[in-house]
């Protein structure tokens, strides 16, 4: 805030998207580069000293503010895996049956996607990938493209984190490009990465050949934040994994319901090892969650899981906006060149961190979740949120690899393998060479600036990217393959027609944001849009204004009428 004395500077008027605002590039351009020899001129030295020279009270302080943070942090986390076990919950059914249903590569990638998306989890969604491999209801070439499509649903667990910051217009933009730089890359990769694979296989031949005669079972094995969250998630709800799996292969839900245990009590010995439950389940170590009903149908087990997403939305949010205030007042006078230099990690170490957080925690989506606050409060940077989310994105494959181990097949191991080597080969693509890197932060920045204009960008963006996207795809690629396969021509001229108004549809917005004038239209669109909504706010102060001014005027008219009329009788004389 500037002092009432001094107008706001050039900087605060386009932050507030103030219609009065004006771009002078000089001056930004010199105001970015005193901050970049700030930047280079900051030590490790004054780092320290930053960081450990403090009184007694404000060590204090300092150690209040940590233990919120650890426990804002739990519940946090606990948020996140409810939100995934809840997803499970409502969708399983309908999740389990999209995988079932995998017929060619692009509705590999798009079931892939779908099946993440609602599931919220890339772990669960490669698991069944692996047990419908293992059972041979799928092939192995088409189970990497479901992989590949996992991978970027993966990340729409970070971009709803992001959507917590929207208060704050710098924050959210900050936060919204963080968490899609993991979408950009993830979505460059596949675009890269599908046709080479649907051409080659060279995914397919080079994990082949790595592959064992023979593997041995191994142990499950959960790491250690998942053992510290678990239990309190499993004391309100506990998915049954086993029914997305059936209805992956075909065997119908109601199967499962009603719910029976027997004698008549909710146990785990009496409903699930003597009785039958459906996507609900009880635990044998921690027994039956809170929304267990004995007596359940599935459409009681479905609300119940969108009971608890809803929760867990709202738990979501108080934890969001609790670790933001948390840090915020932590970091408050912290310098800001002090900060950036402590963040400041080399692309590698990062990535090496990223992979290793994500190895703990058993879930990239929690890594990146957690780093996109950090993000918005302008902690970490865009160009190390990068290489930590690549990093995230090796890190998952490692909970593949053991589970494949688990399962003791030699397919399943192929398919975690895939895993391993797409991811790998779209960091060897992408993150080596400076000028390729520049492609999912250029996009993830334009994306972090569309939220300026309009906070309500990322709803848009989740519904489009993760729902309607896919969905026309999917539909795309089913004329195609009814149309070839049955035959049928009308199919196939429906699919034919479809795709070039897709392909023509899709030209048309690159050119226009390339080289037309669409992002300047936009641009233009959100200006007025800001001069409307500050015109609207302080249209009730305008008007009050404006009506103390007229009651002035006529008062001071009225005080002095005779003089007036001397006025005027003495000019007419």
């Amino acid at each position: 805030m500037c002092p009432k004395d001094q107008p706001p500077t050039t900087v605060e008027l386009i932050a507030n998207n103030d219609p009065n605002a004006h771009f002078d590039d000089a001056e930004i351009k010199a105001k970015l580069e005193e901050e970049l020899d700030a930047d280079l001129n900051t030590t490790w030295g004054e780092v320290g000293r930053a960081c450990c020279t403090h009184t007694r009270r404000e060590w204090g302080i300092i150690a209040l503010h940590i233990f919120g943070i650890i426990v804002t942090l739990y519940f946090f986390l606990f948020s996140l895996d409810l939100m995934g076990t809840s997803a499970k919950v409502m969708t399983g059914c309908s999740a389990g049956t999209l995988l079932g249903g995998v017929n060619n590569p692009m509705a590999g990638l798009t079931i892939g996607i779908l099946a993440t998306v609602l599931l919220q989890s890339s772990s669960t969604t490669t698991s069944v990938i692996v047990v419908l491999v293992g059972a041979g209801s799928i092939e192995v070439q088409l189970a990497i493209y479901m992989i590949m499509g996992a991978n970027i649903g993966t990340s729409v667990t970070n971009t709803i984190v992001a959507m917590g910051q929207m208060g704050d217009k710098d924050q959210l933009e900050r936060a919204f490009a963080a968490a899609t730089v993991h979408d950009s890359f993830n979505i460059m990769a596949v675009i890269i990465l599908l046709p080479i694979e649907a051409a080659t296989n060279y995914l397919y031949y080079m994990t082949k050949a790595m592959l064992p005669d023979t593997i041995g079972d191994g142990e499950k094995w959960d790491g250690p934040l998942k053992t510290i969250v678990s239990p309190l998630t499993k004391s309100m709800i506990q998915a049954n994994k086993k029914v997305i799996q059936e209805a992956a292969k075909g065997i119908s839900c109601d199967a499962r319901y009603p719910v029976v245990c027997n004698p008549n009590s909710a146990t785990y010995e009496n409903c699930v090892v003597n009785g039958r439950v459906g996507l609900i389940t009880c635990d044998e170590q921690y027994g039956c969650p809170a929304f267990f009903d004995k007596t359940a149908t599935q459409s009681t087990d479905e609300t119940s899981g969108w009971v608890c997403f809803f929760l867990s939305l709202l738990f979501l949010v108080i934890c969001l906006i609790c670790l933001i205030k948390v840090l915020s007042n932590l970091l408050l006078g912290s310098s800001q060149r002090i900060l950036r230099k402590a963040t400041d990690l080399n692309g590698y170490v990062a990535m090496l961190l990223g992979c290793g957080v994500t190895i703990l925690v058993q879930s990239s989506s929690i890594t990146t979740s957690v780093l996109t606050p950090l993000a918005g409060l302008d902690i970490i940077s865009l160009e190390v949120m990068l290489p930590i989310t690549l990093g995230a994105n090796i890190g998952t494959t490692v909970t593949g690899l053991l589970a494949s181990l688990v399962s003791g097949k030699v397919e399943a191991l192929q398919v975690a393998l895939a895993h391993l080597f797409f991811n790998i080969s779209g960091i060897l693509i992408f993150y080596p060479i400076p000028w390729m890197r520049q492609w999912p932060l250029r996009c993830a920045r334009f994306l972090g600036r569309c939220t300026r204009e309009n906070k309500y960008f990322p709803i848009l963006y989740i519904i489009f990217t993760f729902f309607v996207c896919p969905l026309a795809l999917l539909g795309i690629s089913i004329l195609w393959d009814k149309g070839l396969n049955d035959p049928s021509p009308g199919l196939l001229t429906l699919g034919i027609i479809i795709t070039i108004f897709c392909v023509v549809l899709a030209l048309y917005f690159t050119y226009g944001c390339t080289r037309g004038n669409m992002r300047e239209r936009y641009n233009e669109w959100g200006a007025e849009r800001a001069r409307r909504k500050l015109a609207i706010t302080h249209l009730a102060d305008d008007m009050e204004r404006i009506k103390s001014e007229l009651v002035r005027l006529k008062e001071g008219v009225n005080d002095k009428p005779e003089d007036n009329k001397l006025e005027v009788s003495i000019e007419q004389v």
